[in-house]
């Protein structure tokens, strides 16, 4: 019987607590369906050496692979990356949402186990492609915020930084999402793909100055693609049962009591035009948009990161 966990199932992968194990079997689970479907023209092969150039130090000669293949090739380094790669996760409290209930074991998946292990899997496949990668974690203020590198020790930390986020059980935390893209802008200082995983609800509700700061990411020359993580049944199409409910804001702790069916449609012509509104922004700004909906699986992820590291190579 296989161990491997079925990548399709995103409930099944979150009964697991290992993320960095979680990381490598989505993103080897997405390799080998890859090979078998219409997208087997990714480049998903692991480079970690490169063909030895007259002048090369010596001492970088991979001699192990010399003695069983007869050619030079030298081992890659950090100074030689391919790409840098700044992940940057919203972890204010509305990503916590929906609250995982252990005694009931429902709801083992919501938007910041989701992030977290997309995040991850972007991570092992930046490593393995000896790509240097940072992270920034951030909710009303930046939490978190790293250089990028390609070391190991360097991965196993922000592995345990996205794994605090995960145990974090403060809530009422609300979300400063201009302030802080702002300031990781200002932060970055070579040019590289921002990745951003956020539900991207603000707590000013002023979306001119959202829409300011991915656009200042643009002006510092960043590539970005913002992944807008929701729960689409829920939180885009308010598919609740025809009862009455009492909501939680998880920012705020507000609550109101209501019958779902009473504000569904004015809810959901809302969140429509915010959707519709972000996508128009980013496209405008060379941004690319890409809906993550938590209850489907991490293709929806590691497809558009591939096809954006080969425009960028």
């Amino acid at each position: 019987m296989s161990n491997r966990i079925d990548i399709t199932n995103p409930a099944q992968l979150h009964q697991f607590d290992n993320i960095e194990l979680l990381a490598k079997q989505v993103v080897e689970g997405f390799i080998i369906g890859l090979h078998k479907s219409p997208f087997h023209g990714f480049s998903v092969e692991f480079a970690e050496h490169r063909q030895y150039n007259p002048g090369d130090p010596i001492k970088n000669i991979d001699w192990k692979v010399l003695a069983r293949t007869d050619k030079l090739f030298v081992k890659r380094y950090e100074e030689e990356t391919n790409l840098r790669c700044h992940i940057v996760m919203d972890m204010s409290s509305s990503m916590y949402y929906p609250e995982v209930d252990d005694a009931t074991n429902e709801n083992k998946i919501n938007k910041i186990s989701f992030s977290a292990l997309g995040a991850a899997s972007l991570m092992y496949m930046l490593k393995k492609q000896r790509d240097a990668f940072g992270l920034s974690l951030f909710d009303e203020s930046v939490k978190v915020h790293t250089r990028s590198k390609s070391t190991t020790v360097h991965h196993k930390l922000l592995l345990n930084n996205l794994e605090e986020a995960l145990r974090n059980e403060e809530r009422n935390q609300s979300t400063s999402a201009a302030k802080c893209i702002h300031e990781i802008a200002e932060n970055i200082n070579r040019r590289s793909l921002v990745v951003i995983f956020s539900d991207m609800f603000e707590n000013s509700g002023d979306t001119d100055d959202l829409f300011s700061a991915l656009q200042h990411l643009k002006y510092n020359k960043h590539e970005v693609i913002l992944f807008h993580v929701v729960d689409a049944k829920k939180e885009m199409e308010f598919e609740f049962q025809n009862r009455p409910y009492q909501f939680i804001d998880m920012e705020t702790g507000e609550k109101v009591k209501l019958h779902a069916s009473q504000v569904k449609d004015y809810y959901t012509q809302q969140m429509k035009k915010f959707k519709e509104d972000l996508k128009l922004r980013c496209m405008q700004f060379r941004i690319d948009f890409v809906e993550a909906d938590i209850n489907k699986d991490y293709r929806q992820i590691l497809l558009p990161y591939l096809a954006k590291r080969q425009k960028m190579m």
